[in-house]
């Protein structure tokens, strides 16, 4: 199972709002970048607004950065889109035999270790800032042109 595609969007959409301030950021013009529909984008850009992400001109006033790229980590953008709830990344099957001895224990252990896991992920997105990801992105643009 993948995590949804709502949090690469997102960071494509922040990524290009940050390389390029000065144009109109409509969600058409910005769907054509992602590849999907100005209706998702929308909707992202309301989630990215809800969380203090970006500012959204209603009609075709565009999109721009709330925040420096220094102040948004992925994990904000990962929290932003609701990508899974709180403590919800891993799902454990609901009905395991509570006669057989993994059956009855399985769900305890798992849980335990995968709310590890999914600490450890949301820390390695705390750790990285917009401003890496964009600086890195940059790079690459300048290095195929």
């Amino acid at each position: 199972m993948k995590i949804s595609s709502r949090f690469a969007i997102a960071v494509h959409v922040l990524s290009l709002l940050a390389v390029t301030p000065s144009a109109h950021n409509t969600s058409e013009w910005i769907a054509g970048s992602v590849g999907t529909n100005p209706v998702i984008i929308r909707r992202i850009l309301g989630q990215l607004k809800k969380a203090g992400l970006a500012t959204v001109k209603a009609g075709s006033g565009g999109a721009r950065l709330s925040r420096g790229l220094d102040e948004i980590s992925l994990l904000d953008v990962y929290r932003a889109v609701d990508v899974v709830e709180e403590g919800k990344l891993f799902h454990i099957h609901n009905e395991p035999n509570p006669q057989c001895q993994v059956g009855a224990n399985i769900q305890a252990v798992l849980q335990l270790l995968l709310a590890r896991a999914q600490e450890a992920m949301e820390g390695v997105l705390a750790d990285i800032t917009m401003e890496e990801l964009v600086s890195v992105l940059s790079k690459q643009i300048q290095a195929q042109a």
